[in-house]
């Protein structure tokens, strides 16, 4: 039997920032993860060929950046070798079916100029100085407990910057959809083309609710923090956080399943896993989904049915895939301007993105799916051989079981089948290819990873999705992880929930483990995201 002050299970991005964190306050800690490796979804690995360098899952870290953990955690980790590679110039580009491009620079103001309407130019900006008024309060609610007093306190800084009206303008953003909000805002498509795929990134569609609230901050959070990378892959990211959590004492303990959350007199004292116990004398944080918690490791009777049933209704969203394409140069895309762009979406905006996120919710495998293409190469030449390109393809509207093909082109009947997958893969290279025709020339490899791998690898990702559960209205906010247990704190004294299924939701960010974290050692006051505002530069 070991012993610490605190146990945190599973070393996805809150659990290695909970641990440090605790570690750093002075708490003695133990890391428990399932895998021989630490890192949930992030990894660098040659997936293609030798000294191809690919970003395994994710990869772009805006959010982790720019927000609280690396606030608290980014000089200790650069001292153990982390350090980004970034932009100041054009950063994303979304390309139409039609070959039409839009582009968005660092400066907001340089983005807006190349919107055809002056009405929108000035909508934009408006809209961004707007967030940047009331990022304080905002961050606040983002990076902080919903159901706490803490969170009457941005209420009111809101009232005070806006009145009743700009509050309720917040809120309506929030009951809105993306493409609902960019239809009202905007005259030309310009937004729309720009970031209605990016609510793929929060694991919405450009219909679902929320997205209206959403666009502004995604847009606010790519011009002030760029799309950094981790220079030579993210999987120095984890060498930084292994360095740092090794110096610090916490003891990581690898391929270690939980098996159970030990309570006793209604306190949670630690876990067993393995044949072993681990006991927390402190903490535990649990970095899992509800489904897991509630209906797996907690024992019978520790907490009320009706989370219990909460839990088991818990819905996961749609499937994702990734493809990872070894190039022997880099592509030459019809729009020069888009060679040197490190991300690019393929998608004609609310339209086709939100026609693609209908057909996999329905269970069909998209006919125009939008398409993710990351050119991290652009930012971190060392990932490849000289000379050479990579390309990063994520796909996020995917059936996690497909019941049929909207091309009417492909046989599902047995699933995910690595003939499904790459023939899903050669429709997705083929969309490239109408905006780079050399692409087919360039291919030397290709590695397709399906969502069944993805809820391999990782048992948060239920069905495939890397999202941690639907992130639609009803289960995000203060209704996340469940509407009778929307905090981090459990019914059960000690007993902490973190990860991607609590709030703030998905990405990496970290902002769950470093709440809790910040709690258990400053007391109940919340953390806040600082304040952010459109021109702000974060920088690695």
């Amino acid at each position: 039997m070991a012993e610490a002050d605190a146990v945190v299970v599973g070393s996805g991005v809150n659990g290695l920032v909970a641990a440090a964190e605790l570690a750093l306050a002075g708490w003695s800690v133990i890391l428990v993860e399932r895998e021989p490796y630490i890192g949930g979804f992030i990894a660098t690995e040659e997936r293609t060929l030798p000294g191809y360098l690919h970003d395994t899952y994710s990869s772009w870290h805006p959010l982790f950046v720019s927000g609280p953990a690396f606030a608290r955690l980014g000089e200790p980790l650069r001292r153990h070798g982390l350090e980004y590679r970034n932009t100041d110039e054009w950063v994303i580009a979304s390309v139409a079916d039609d070959g039409g491009v839009t582009v968005a620079h660092r400066d907001p103001e340089r983005t807006a100029e190349g919107f055809a309407h002056a009405a929108d130019r000035a909508a934009y900006l408006a809209a961004l100085g707007r967030l940047g008024a009331d990022m304080e309060a905002i961050g606040g609610l983002m990076g902080g407990e919903l159901r706490s007093p803490a969170a009457l306190r941005h209420v009111a800084a809101l009232l005070r910057g806006g009145g009743r009206q700009g509050v309720e303008r917040w809120l309506r953003s929030v009951a809105t959809s993306g493409r609902g909000y960019l239809r009202a805002e905007f005259r030309g498509g310009e937004v729309d083309h720009l970031f209605a795929p990016w609510l793929l990134h929060a694991g919405l569609s450009p219909d679902h609710a929320s997205g209206g609230f959403l666009v502004t901050l995604l847009a606010a959070t790519l011009h002030g923090a760029g799309v950094p990378v981790v220079a030579g892959g993210a999987g120095r990211f984890l060498d930084a956080f292994r360095s740092l959590l090794t110096t610090t004492g916490v003891r990581v303990e690898n391929g270690t399943r939980v098996d159970r959350v030990l309570v006793e007199r209604g306190r949670a004292v630690g876990v067993a896993a393995g044949g072993r116990v681990f006991r927390a004398r402190r903490a535990v944080l649990a970095s899992v989904t509800p489904t897991a918690l509630y209906g797996t490791l907690l024992p019978e009777g520790a907490v009320r049915r009706e989370l219990r049933d909460e839990a088991w209704r818990f819905r996961y969203g749609r499937a994702a895939m990734q493809i990872h394409v070894a190039l022997s140069e880099p592509l030459g895309w019809r729009d020069a301007r888009l060679n040197t762009i490190p991300l690019v979406h393929l998608t004609d905006g609310s339209g086709s993105t939100g026609i693609a996120c209908a057909e996999a919710e329905a269970g069909l495998l998209p006919r125009r799916p939008t398409v993710v293409v990351g050119q991290q190469y652009v930012l971190d030449p060392g990932r490849v051989p000289p000379g050479a390109a990579a390309l990063w393809l994520q796909l996020q509207e995917v059936p996690s079981t497909p019941r049929g093909d909207a091309a009417g082109e492909l046989d599902t009947a047995q699933g995910w089948t690595p003939e499904l997958a790459r023939g899903y893969a050669d429709r997705v290279l083929n969309r490239i290819a109408r905006h780079a025709p050399d692409l087919p020339g360039k291919v030397l490899a290709v590695d397709v990873i399906a969502p069944p791998d993805l809820a391999r690898r990782n048992p948060n990702a239920v069905g495939g999705d890397p999202y941690g559960g639907s992130l639609e209205l009803d289960q995000g906010f203060v209704w996340r992880p469940l509407p009778a247990s929307g905090r981090h704190a459990t019914d059960v004294h000690g007993l902490w929930h973190i990860g991607a299924s609590t709030h703030p939701g998905a990405g990496l960010g970290g902002v769950s483990g470093h709440m809790v974290a910040t709690t258990l050692t400053r007391g109940p006051r919340f953390a806040r995201l600082p304040r952010l505002s459109p021109g702000r530069r974060a920088r690695g």
